[in-house]
């Protein structure tokens, strides 16, 4: 009998530890789980002008190429315009024509009223000769002698007229002039340009690659600028999103890695890298329920994206991680795998 004594011992003795196991891991708290979703590059599509839908290029569920032509937009007022700004455009290029063009016909005609000109200096110049040679030897009465230097003076006043007028013809409008002109042509242009622009507007293209996930546009609807067509969202550039307590980020560092399940894709396990911590709005602060002993903690936004490519992920499908809320050790990850 003594020899069962020991026996007995070591049948208590494990007894009690599994006992103690028991207790142990009856009385540890559970892992926490905590969910989040799947996000990604959203991009709300407007037109830039005002327009009537007239053809649309992509439905909701579709996957677009940057660059695809999505709608198509008219507005007889937007091209009514365009075709008053190339009008205008003309009459300004035509003006800066007339304004920097000579005609020889005008020069012609300036010539002969100075060469006109000249022939009456020559005539009054021998007339007032004739004169001043009779009034020396008291031939003539003066007045003869002063109608003839008027005449003279008057003749020689029109030749410089008239030479000033053929300088005018031959040179052209004045540099001033020419500048204005000028710079109506190029107001004129920068007009267009702009119409040129607003009508190119009418046709929407995608801006990124994307899919299709809302569509608000139906064909014959007005539109006004900045109202939403389409909603496109980049997939290629997905990440997943957890909104997490303060306490919950001890040890969290940009570069971590942990594991998420996946629901909608049966449960898969798929590897995330810590890309972002962002503190949240007053509106997400967790507020203490006492007056002492407690505080209030902010709430902040944790993305991940995955490590490696994940098929069939869309935006809104739910993550779930069980997050260890003690502190990791030196390089290990903050939160374990589900």
């Amino acid at each position: 009998m003594a020899g069962f004594a020991p026996l007995r011992w070591i049948i208590g003795a494990g007894a009690l530890a599994a006992l103690g196991t028991a207790l142990w891991f009856a009385t540890r708290p559970p892992p926490l789980t905590v969910q989040g979703e799947v996000s990604a590059d959203r991009v709300d599509i407007s037109p830039r002008v005002s327009g009537r839908i007239a053809r649309l290029g992509a439905m909701v569920g579709d996957t677009v190429q940057q660059g695809t032509v999505i709608a198509e937009l008219e507005s007889p007022q937007l091209v009514a315009t365009l075709a008053a700004a190339q009008a205008s455009l003309g009459v300004a290029r035509a003006d800066l024509a007339r304004v920097s063009s000579i005609r020889a016909e005008t020069v012609a005609a300036r010539r002969a009223e100075l060469e006109a000109a000249h022939a009456d200096v020559v005539l009054y110049q021998e007339a007032y000769n004739r004169q001043a040679q009779l009034v020396r030897s008291g031939n003539t009465p003066q007045a003869r002698v002063d109608e003839a230097t008027r005449n003279l003076e008057t003749a020689i006043r029109k030749q410089e007229s008239a030479q000033a007028a053929l300088q005018l013809a031959t040179a052209g409008a004045s540099p001033e002039e020419r500048a204005l002109a000028a710079a109506q042509v190029e107001q004129a242009q920068a007009a267009l340009q702009q119409r040129q622009v607003d009508v190119a507007e009418l046709t929407v293209r995608a801006p990124i690659t994307g899919q299709v996930t809302t569509r608000v546009a139906e064909l014959g609807e007005n539109f006004s600028p900045g109202a939403p067509l389409f909603s496109l969202v980049d997939m290629r550039n997905a990440w997943f999103t957890f909104n997490l307590r303060e306490d919950l980020l001890a040890g969290l560092t940009i570069g971590d890695t942990f594991e998420v399940t996946v629901p909608a894709l049966a449960s898969a396990v798929v590897p995330l890298r810590v890309t972002v911590i962002n503190a949240q709005g007053q509106f997400a602060t967790w507020r203490a329920t006492r007056a002492t002993g407690d505080f209030d903690l902010r709430t902040f936004e944790v993305r991940a994206v995955p490590t490696r490519p994940v098929e069939g992920l869309r935006l809104g499908m739910s993550a779930i991680a069980a997050w260890n809320r003690r502190a990791p050790s030196a390089g290990s990850p903050r939160a374990g795998a589900p």
